[in-house]
């Protein structure tokens, strides 16, 4: 018996999870990958959403993460972005799946990191390092967001440009996207920043907004925060998180979510 067929007999579905089969893997680099699987046909989530995702653990339990949905809510299939953590309990192994490997996939996504859960503006800053993106990768391909939005702005804070996952769609502003090139072309901004080697934008994100080049676009438009008419987003480091929340309650934000939508969400589910 192969691996690969021992290793799909050891998963089963059951109440809470379905198995399903992976489609396709990227390595971008020693670092991260990313992954798509089969979307069940009863499957619904909202762009923005996370939902688990895992392979079997000892004692025929399931080992699962909590994995932000990275494709929009019309797609076929469901990818994922992932980071590489060599004695992790779950990444050390998920690295090396293969296409027409097992996973599991939970049946319930939820998530604050939601339209929903944002009250209506004109301007949508979606603030991310690392696999932080993955949600966002979701929203910028969702056409609902720009109908909500006049101005969509993804900022993506990495270590290293080869941490850039999905730059090459990014900057081309989604082009070739057939629901929503010609809204990105005139609405969305990319705004990619390294801190750890030579780019053209180089730095945090709190050092971007202090200098200003988090508005250095023609698309982002006023220099400064506004509570009147921006909503933020933000997923990422704990450390960038908890500095910007506090930045946006001194300026007026009022923290959102599902049942009480406000100006500027987090997924807590991440944070801790």
């Amino acid at each position: 018996m192969s691996d690969r067929i021992a290793a799909a007999a050891t998963l089963a579905p059951s109440a809470s999870l379905t198995v399903e089969e992976v489609r396709s893997v990227r390595h971008w680099n020693e670092h991260l990958f990313s992954f798509t699987i089969t979307r069940p046909p009863s499957f619904r989530f909202r762009s923005g959403e996370f939902v688990m995702i895992g392979l079997p653990g000892g004692e025929g339990r399931p080992l699962l993460r909590a994995y932000s949905i990275a494709s929009p809510a019309y797609a076929e299939e469901l990818e994922f972005l992932s980071i590489k953590v060599a004695d992790g309990p779950l990444t050390s192994r998920l690295q090396k799946i293969q296409p027409g490997d097992p996973v599991y996939l939970g049946r319930k996504p939820t998530g604050t990191l939601v339209a929903d859960a944002l009250l209506p503006g004109k301007r949508l800053f979606m603030l991310s390092t690392g696999t932080g993106l993955a949600p966002f990768l979701s929203l910028a391909r969702d056409p609902d967001i720009y109908d909500r939005f006049d101005q969509i702005s993804l900022v993506h804070c990495v270590r290293r440009v080869s941490d850039l996952a999905f730059r090459d769609d990014l900057e081309s502003q989604l082009a070739g996207d057939p629901l929503v090139q010609d809204q990105a072309l005139l609405q969305f901004h990319y705004l990619p920043t390294v801190t750890r080697e030579p780019f053209r934008t180089e730095g945090r994100i709190d050092a971007l907004i202090a200098g200003g080049q988090l508005f250095g676009h023609p698309l982002t438009g006023p220099t400064a925060f506004d509570p009147a008419g921006d909503r933020i987003m933000m997923c990422g480091s704990m450390a960038m998180i908890r500095d910007l929340q506090a930045r946006f309650g001194e300026l007026g934000f009022n923290e959102g979510s599902n049942a009480a939508p406000g100006d500027f969400v987090i997924e807590r589910a991440f944070v801790g």
